[in-house]
């Protein structure tokens, strides 16, 4: 996973709240496992039946169709547990999600994809929103992992929220299974010592004279 240190660019604003990931990644784009997600992202918003854009999203206006960076309102990632959804962000280019709130199993997937969800107060939304609206040609914001920062337009930074644990494992680029790998000598002389000292809990490797 590619750590996530500072990211600067473009941000694209979706002031709706409960966002759900059906309509992140609509179905019809996962039918095929070599499926186009990030063309796919928003797709029932982003295109008419017939597959032409619909000029008034914001995805398909300059600049946002290069967006980092998304800007949205409560619950952002609710509903199903489609991991997709994270897929489709990040395969379009966005790379950080800022919102008050997530929905619970977008928020997990989020992190473990190396995409950074990060809550913003509601403050600080309409801050941003409004940044973003008084700079419409280059609504560029920055967001500084290490320092839980977010810097808008305008230049005025605001805090974002990230448990200490996430950001430390995004900073290094490191999903749970690298995290728990990382202490394999640890867990090994663990075991080592757990058979030593309770053998019986080990019983047939005490026969053939094993080692955990």
């Amino acid at each position: 996973m590619t750590p996530f240190t500072e990211l600067e660019g473009v941000m694209a604003v979706m002031p709706v709240a409960n966002i759900n990931t059906d309509a992140i990644i609509p179905s019809p784009w996962l039918r095929f496992a070599n499926a186009d997600l990030g063309k796919g992202l928003f797709g029932s918003q982003r295109y008419t039946e017939d597959g032409r854009e619909r000029p008034d999203f914001i995805l398909n206006q300059p600049p946002f169709r290069s967006a980092k960076i998304l800007l949205a309102d409560e619950n952002f990632g609710c509903g199903s547990s489609r991991e997709a959804a994270v897929w489709a962000l990040e395969q379009f280019g966005i790379r950080c999600v800022l919102a008050p709130s997530f929905g619970d199993i977008f928020y997990e997937n989020a992190f473990r994809n190396g995409v950074l969800a990060g809550r913003i107060d509601a403050a600080t939304f309409e801050r941003l929103r409004e940044a973003v609206r008084r700079h419409p040609d280059r609504p560029v914001v920055r967001v500084d992992l290490a320092a839980r920062s977010v810097t808008a337009p305008d230049r005025t930074s605001y805090v974002l929220h990230v448990p200490a644990a996430r950001a430390e494992a995004l900073l290094r680029g490191e999903d749970e299974i690298a995290a728990t790998l990382a202490l394999e000598a640890e867990i090994a002389a663990y075991y080592a010592a757990v058979q030593v000292a309770r053998p019986w809990l080990y019983p047939a490797a005490a026969s053939r004279g094993d080692t955990v």
